[in-house]
């Protein structure tokens, strides 16, 4: 309008100067012009089709006067929209401004401030993988799902999609008659016919933010229980376990572990469970879990597991779920203000999985997992190029970086060391505070802090807190001995030959001689510690320091003597930072075996493995000659393969169920560690029983050795094999073989079988997320991994969009691969993604780049010097 008076008056702006003169559009957060007060969405979804359609009702208040705002939208139709205002409806134009799904609506005059409604009428087309509303044939059916954190409620319906604004929604769906439909509140009353469909009605809801809804919907089986009342809920909570039909029979473990875990949260939280009911849903290609509020889903390989199961299946579900029921309370009723904070939601959850899993089955060994993943996030942490676990958020195409390690194991382990500092009931003080005081509101991570600072009266630990979640980096405590006793350094840790800026922290260490532990705050660059006690220094006591440690060759000789009667916990640090102090040029190799050697004699499976695991890293990156390899062998099979022979080993299902859970894992691993150094006798035996599964004989396999076993017959027989392995996976009737049939096709190793799956295999009935994790595990063996690396740098788009349409499980795509090791590989990488990810954060790639020149330069200066230590042991 403006322009034609402007042309009336014969004055016309030339086109660059009215490009200049608009507006630049907002990349991250919304303008503050309008504010959404209740949605009300009615969606239609019948999964075989291949789109779905809604009419969407938002009320919002208009803050200001404005003759268009900004919303969100991504490639849906909009078919009619109009603003209400009072009982007038006038039409208004929602126009997509931006790939990631900005829109804007021109109401065509200037509205004055105060209430109106949105009103939309729109349809979009299913997503293949986790990302928006999404759908998937599973044997004959159709079913479907939505994902939409962080930014894809926008894929599915017309909304204001930012944690900050939370409203009720409430929802109605229409489907086929008979499916089974769920969203986050309880359905009311029974559907309605809808000509030839049916419509489920839903309470409103209260209120959340637009990337905690969900629907689901198609022909699922179910299986009803409750909660029974606890001291915080006087009445039973309904639940309800969701599958597929492949799994109905096999969903009581979920929903007994569930009523369990439901209680304990309680318990820490000091309130009622805080939605009115609770669906546990499985999704056949959901790569974690999500925490909807009243309605998380789960992959199918997280949620329907049983007590045969494989001591890691039972691991994975208790952690997960007690991760994604602490949201309900943490993240859900108190949701981050922006992505920003997003760091505290899935930190605390994460420490609060392994915490509350540990409590529900302590025979599980849950809690000491948090630390291998701590130690996973240093591994990323310590790579030049990175973040700090809180940072700025400007561009929504950064949003998705933040769900990595740096968030999940970096935050994690922080929020688990100020937890030990602290004392379990003022941290716990503090939580409860925080959750009173936002209660179905949002809260930034300054308002975290300040709540635990009121519980503890301790300011120093903002101090620390700020200290790691404020800057990246791993600190190293350098321990040194001196008259007077023990003197700590802290430095930044890093990579041999890597230059990275000096940083300082304020770091709460704890040392444990014998029974006496000693804690200091060290926030200088080098001060004397307490350590109390005689005997061995254990310098990360209960390894719950999110900290790395090195000590003099006499220290560390000891420490390595005492490895075995060390806490597990423990162990898993010591192993850690020897290892790291490697990495960095320090450490040799005869250090790591006489570790590798003594701690095979401890008495828990991850501590005992540990080393083991890590030997096989080394052998496949490449670092080690192929003259060097035997010795690898060798090396494997004398510190594990006796220990094997006096466990002993069967492959039929339930051969060794009396055995305690951590004896099975510690069997488990120990089988694949030999089996994986070449072992023939094991191999063969593992091979035997797969091909006996295959022909009919279900006791044949038990699960905990079915993918290893699946993956060395086909490493055997070939190409004939993987494609009878697939065939049975796709139809859907065998979970063991829906579950490990394609990623035992990817880790084969087989070059053959690799060629085959990438250039010839095309069967649409597997879905663009389970092809991706095939060719993950190519890119992951030694045999298959030039073959993986060329076909994902030739399809990366594809690729990368696999894991859900460009969602929060994509974002990490370029990382994968991080398993090559020279400069040439690392300038391939470069050059082929840096192009595609120009409208993308290239944090992922700039990792991955790094992560090979590390390796690079580490073998180059390294490899020779360590492969001869392999072949001179």
């Amino acid at each position: 309008m403006r322009v034609f008076l402007l042309a009336l008056c014969a004055f016309v702006l030339p086109a660059s100067a009215l490009a200049q003169s608009a507006p630049p559009l907002p990349t991250g957060k919304l303008p503050d012009t309008v504010k959404p007060i209740a949605y009300r969405l009615d969606m239609t979804i019948v999964p075989e089709q291949a789109r779905f359609s809604g009419h969407a009702e938002i009320d919002v208040e208009l803050k200001q006067a404005a003759a268009s705002i900004f919303m969100h939208g991504r490639d849906l139709k909009v078919s009619k929209a109009v603003v209400k205002i009072g009982k007038r409806e006038t039409p208004v134009t929602f126009t997509q401004k931006t790939p990631l799904g900005l829109a804007q609506l021109d109401f065509g005059r200037t509205l004055q401030p105060g209430k109106l409604t949105l009103k939309f009428e729109y349809d979009a087309a299913f997503g293949d993988g986790p990302s928006g509303l999404y759908r998937i044939k599973v044997g004959d059916d159709w079913y479907s799902w939505s994902q939409f954190q962080s930014i894809d409620a926008r894929a599915a319906f017309p909304s204001f999609d930012e944690p900050g604004y939370k409203t009720p929604f409430t929802v109605s769906v229409t489907t086929k008659p008979g499916f089974v439909a769920v969203s986050n509140a309880a359905e009311q009353g029974v559907p309605l016919t809808a000509g030839k469909l049916v419509k489920h009605r839903f309470a409103a809801t209260e209120p959340l933010p637009t990337y905690l809804v969900a629907f689901v919907t198609g022909p699922f089986v179910t299986l009803e229980g409750s909660v029974p009342a606890t001291a915080q809920r006087n009445k039973p909570l309904p639940l309800r376990i969701v599958g597929t039909k492949p799994y109905e029979g096999q969903m009581a473990f979920a929903l007994e572990g569930s009523k369990k875990i439901v209680a304990l949260l309680e318990s820490y939280f000091n309130q009622p469970f805080p939605y009115p009911k609770l669906d546990q849903i499985g999704s056949p290609v959901m790569p974690g879990a999500m925490e909807n509020a009243g309605a998380d889903i789960y992959g199918d390989s997280i949620l329907f597991v049983d007590e045969a199961s494989p001591t890691e299946d039972k691991q994975t579900f208790g952690m997960v779920v007690a991760h994604e029921l602490s949201h309900q309370w943490f993240g859900d009723v108190v949701t981050p203000a922006w992505w920003d904070d997003i760091w505290l939601n899935e930190s605390f959850a994460n420490w609060m999985g392994y915490r509350i899993g540990n409590e529900w089955r302590p025979d599980l060994n849950i809690g000491v997992s948090a630390i291998d993943e701590a130690f996973d996030a240093m591994q990323l942490d310590a790579l030049t190029p990175g973040r700090p676990i809180h940072e700025t958020i400007t561009n929504d195409a950064n949003i998705d970086a933040a769900f990595d390690q740096i968030t999940y194991g970096k935050g994690g382990q922080v929020v688990a060391m100020i937890a030990a500092y602290l004392g379990e009931e003022k941290f716990r003080g503090g939580v409860r505070l925080h959750m009173q005081r936002y209660h179905h509101g949002n809260a930034t991570t300054d308002q975290f802090f300040d709540s635990l600072a009121s519980a503890a009266h301790d300011p120093r630990v903002l101090a620390s807190l700020r200290s790691f979640v404020d800057q990246q980096g791993v600190p190293v405590v350098t321990l040194s001995r001196n008259a007077s006793g023990l003197t700590a350094s802290q430095s930044r840790y890093a990579y041999f030959g890597a230059n990275l800026p000096a940083t300082q922290w304020t770091l709460p260490v704890c040392v444990r001689r014998a029974a006496v532990k000693s804690c200091t705050l060290l926030d200088k660059p080098s001060a004397p510690i307490e350590a109390k006690g005689d005997g061995v220094v254990v310098p990360n006591a209960g390894g719950w320091g999110y900290y790395r440690f090195d000590m003099d060759p006499a220290d560390w000789q000891a420490l390595i003597a005492a490895a075995p009667g060390l806490p597990e916990s423990e162990a898993l640090a010591v192993t850690d930072s020897l290892w790291a102090s490697f990495y960095a040029g320090k450490a040799k190799f005869a250090q790591l075996a006489a570790l590798a050697r003594s701690m095979a004699g401890h008495p828990a499976s991850n501590a005992a493995l540990d080393n083991g695991e890590r030997l096989r890293k080394l052998s496949r990156s490449g670092i080690l000659s192929e003259a060097a390899l035997p010795g690898y062998r060798k090396l494997i099979a004398e510190l594990y393969g006796p220990k094997l022979a006096a466990l002993g080993f069967d492959p039929a299902v339930g051969a060794h169920a009396a055995d305690d859970p951590d004896k099975q894992k510690l069997r488990g691993d120990m089988v694949e560690l030999v089996a994986g150094a070449g072992d023939p006798a094991l191999r063969g035996k593992l091979v035997a029983a797969a091909e006996a599964y295959l022909a009919g004989n279900a006791k044949a396999l038990d699960p905990q050795f079915a993918q290893l076993a699946l993956s060395l017959a086909i490493d055997d027989k070939g190409v004939a094999l993987a494609k009878a392995v697939a065939e049975k996976s796709m139809s859907g009737q065998d979970p063991l073989l829906h579950q490990a049939g394609f990623a035992a096709i990817g880790g084969s190793g087989n070059p053959e079988v690799a060629r085959w799956f990438l250039n010839e295999f095309t069967d649409s009935r597997l879905p663009p997320i389970g092809r991706m994790n095939t060719v993950l595990g190519f890119l992951s063996s030694p045999r298959t991994r030039d073959i993986a690396s060329d076909y994902v740098l030739a399809n990366f788009d594809r690729f990368s969009k696999a894991s859900g349409g460009g969602g929060i499980f994509s974002a990490r795509a370029a990382q994968r691969f991080n398993t090559l090791c020279t400069n040439a590989a690392a300038d391939t990488v470069d050059a082929k993604l840096r192009p595609q990810l120009v409208n993308d954060s290239t944090l992922s790639l700039d990792r991955a780049v790094d992560a090979i020149r590390n390796c690079a330069r580490f073998k180059d200066a390294k490899g020779a010097e360590v492969s001869a230590a392999v072949m001179g042991r």
